[in-house]
């Protein structure tokens, strides 16, 4: 049985670092208005205050990322602390000397790769990359994830047509109709990440090699993912929420995702909030509830420089590390694979992923220690197989920036 991680206290150097984060904001805040100010007037900005206004607006993006990562970091054990539901002996025996002959749950070669077998990671192991991979990976953090042991999981799906009725206590009920179910089929592709320990790591007793492991394939796996969870045309991978058919908002089927344009060609229209908040608005109340915008940071760059008609910075850092900034008061994620803001681009989305995106994880993670190619280096091909797609329609909805 796995161990669960919970996120320590904030240590001081991640409260001193979320003191420098709140306190460029505000530094922002000042030299945008002064900017915003001169437009006004002048109908331009001095070129020095727009390049003060971009300089602190950098270091407001790398700083998040600094305490992103403390907060990722926050998550690992200390070193030569023991971990409950360790690997098994015969696990550790083959991972840092080759010694598989303790190992029960031996994979048979595969057919199609007869030289590219493997040992199954213990459940341990496997718990450990997948928590970490969520702390990394933008779309696994906020979609729903499902395991499965088959190659493809299989979900029904009601396209509506169920009809409720009333009725008095012993009055007649009438037959009703019956929905309209369609099945979903989200097949998962084969993900690997080949890391190189030295022989001093491996001959380390305190060193936890399950930890190394995970820690190592992370950020593979997780830049992977993120790509193909967007974007992924569903050959081999993942198929992301913006590769299927998009449709004006209102006039989408299922397996159609509505969107609704900003009016303007590669831009804003004339009130940027204005766009945002017909985004907003276009997911039924049930989804809101729990909805989020995603998108990357150059858009968030943009965005954080809009005012509403109050006056209030619509876009809000997060008070706490570990949180997600908001974006007029939703959650705002930050994916890198999200496009640019451009031409008839779809550089925002807004809607509940957890009810909108699943993420599919085949049970069973696949290590292959070899010790032969890289000498002196020692090489571990670690797979897994990931699948992901659309599973509501309803509940991810677009912003294109087109006038229509």
């Amino acid at each position: 049985m796995s161990c669960e991680t919970k996120m320590s206290a904030p240590n001081a150097q991640t409260r001193a670092a979320l003191h420098d984060f709140l306190s460029a904001f505000e530094r922002f805040k000042s030299a945008n208005d002064q900017r915003l100010s001169e437009i006004e007037k002048r109908r331009n900005a001095d070129v020095l205050l727009e390049e003060k206004v971009a300089r602190i607006d950098a270091a407001l993006t790398r700083q998040k990322a600094a305490l992103d990562r403390m907060a990722v970091d926050a998550t690992r054990p200390s070193i030569g602390q023991e971990r409950k539901g360790a690997a098994r002996p015969g696990w550790n025996a083959y991972v840092r000397r080759g010694d598989a002959s303790a190992l029960i749950e031996a994979k048979a070669l595969s057919a199609g790769s007869p030289g590219d077998g493997g040992y199954v990671a213990p459940p341990e192991t496997e718990a450990m990359i997948n928590r970490l991979l969520a702390s990394v990976s933008p779309i696994r953090a906020i979609a729903s994830v499902r395991q499965t042991t088959s190659h493809t999981f299989r979900k029904p799906v009601s396209l509506g047509g169920a009809v409720a009725g009333w009725s008095a206590e012993t009055g007649a009920r009438n037959e009703t109709a019956t929905p309209q179910i369609t099945l979903v089929e989200f097949p998962t592709a084969e993900l690997y990440a080949m890391p190189a320990a030295t022989p001093v790591i491996l001959d380390d007793a305190l060193a936890d090699i399950d930890q190394w492991l995970a820690e190592e394939v992370r950020d593979v796996f997780a830049a992977e993912e993120g790509k193909a969870f967007v974007s992924g045309n569903g050959t081999n991978q993942p198929r992301g929420f913006l590769s299927y058919d998009k449709e004006p908002e209102g006039t989408q089927g299922w397996g159609e995702i509505g969107y609704v344009a900003t009016g303007a060609a590669g831009d804003f229209a004339a009130d940027p909030v204005d766009a945002l908040i017909d985004l907003i608005y276009a997911p039924a109340t049930g989804y809101r509830a729990n909805a989020r915008f995603v998108m990357n940071r150059q858009s968030v760059s943009r965005i954080r420089k809009l005012k509403d008609q109050d006056g209030n910075y619509i876009w809000q850092p997060a008070l706490n590390a570990g949180q997600d900034a908001s974006l007029m008061g939703y959650p705002l994620t930050e994916a890198e694979d999200m496009p640019d803001i451009g031409a008839n681009a779809f550089a925002i989305a807004f809607g509940d992923f957890e009810r909108g995106y699943l993420v599919v994880d085949r049970q069973g993670i696949e290590i292959l220690r070899d010790p032969y190619s890289a000498k002196p280096y020692v090489l571990f091909y670690t797979t897994k197989r990931v699948g992901g797609g659309v599973q509501d329609f309803n509940a991810i909805k677009l912003l294109k920036f087109g006038e229509s």
